[in-house]
């Protein structure tokens, strides 16, 4: 873990001693969008994605690149699952497009005096030389609308005010809310984020009693944005993060709903449990000094479910 400061690689971990032992995401700095009138133009073989498998954020861009059928149109490299002094690292000849062992290279060659985290995902600009954008959010949505992209809207404009409440209740949460639970540094901090992550996660149980996705019957951004913790909730949150009250396996409704999500077609192919174990139990020596990996747990993501996605 760590960050340029002024294009300079420093090995720094998040600083909490100054916000009473809250982990305060930092928002992210790259935020350019994609139209026809612009300077970054929606062209095929133009822009390519820099993700990790462990990473939920990098995972949103992923499922969106499959879903959409862009997998032709952008490309991908893959950075390896240990995250340690260097930062995201890339296997030797793995970045065909800028030749980098470490995806702060990328940052440093689009931002020579970039301060900030150097995180995933990237969407890269190959003609221009650039970071178009580094935001999760963002990025799905520049996928979604891409012209041509396979399927209906996965935010259409008539649920998008719905879609963004959700959104906004989940992020915080549940997405962030199991980082605030797992990197804080104060039994206070710790208490809060885990007591707001389970009234919402039993909130959501209670919502999808009566209704097979968050907002009817097909998924929409909402339900893709929420997936990306909870298939990692059960093998890594409950234990590295002690978000422990209950598992995901133990919410009937939220557990058959993860399941149908996982079971859409060509989803599992973007799930590597290995890599996300690995990443987060190996890389977060703060947390688990040793780096010792769990075998298990074993989860049955393949048995039938009420829904289908």
């Amino acid at each position: 873990m760590g960050m340029l400061v002024e294009g300079v690689w420093r090995d720094i971990w998040y600083d909490t001693a100054s916000t009473g032992g809250q982990f305060q995401r930092p928002a992210t700095q790259f935020r350019n969008a994609l139209s026809a009138e612009g300077p970054f133009k929606p062209e095929a073989g133009r822009y390519h994605l820099y993700v990790s498998w462990a990473c939920p954020w990098a995972h949103r861009t992923l499922i969106y690149r499959k879903l959409k059928g862009l997998e032709q149109a952008i490309g991908v490299t893959y950075v390896e699952p240990l995250m340690l002094e260097d930062g995201w690292t890339m296997a030797q000849g793995a970045d065909s497009v800028n030749g980098a062992r470490f995806l702060w290279q990328v940052y440093a060659k689009a931002a020579p005096h970039y301060t900030g985290r150097v995180t995933v995902p990237v969407l890269w600009d190959r003609e221009r030389n650039a970071i178009v954008n580094n935001e999760s959010a963002e990025i799905i949505r520049i996928l979604d609308a891409w012209p041509g992209a396979r399927g209906p809207l996965l935010r259409p404009p008539e649920l998008a005010a719905e879609i963004d409440a959700l959104n906004d209740m989940i992020y915080p949460a549940i997405n962030n809310g199991v980082y605030r639970a797992g990197f804080a540094t104060s039994q206070a901090a710790y208490d809060e984020a885990f007591d707001q992550l389970f009234a919402a996660l039993d909130a959501l149980e209670l919502r999808l009693k009566d209704r097979a996705f968050l907002l009817g019957e097909k998924p929409t951004e909402a339900d893709w944005r929420l997936f990306t913790t909870l298939i990692r909730f059960d093998a890594v949150y409950v234990g590295h993060f002690k978000c422990n009250r209950r598992r995901i396996a133990d919410y009937p409704e939220l557990w058959d709903y993860t399941r149908a999500l996982y079971q859409a077609p060509g989803i599992a192919e973007t799930v590597r449990f290995d890599q996300i174990k690995t990443h987060y139990y190996g890389s977060h020596r703060t947390i688990n000094p040793t780096g010792i990996i769990p075998k298990g747990p074993d989860l049955d993501l393949l048995a039938p479910t009420r829904r289908t996605a």
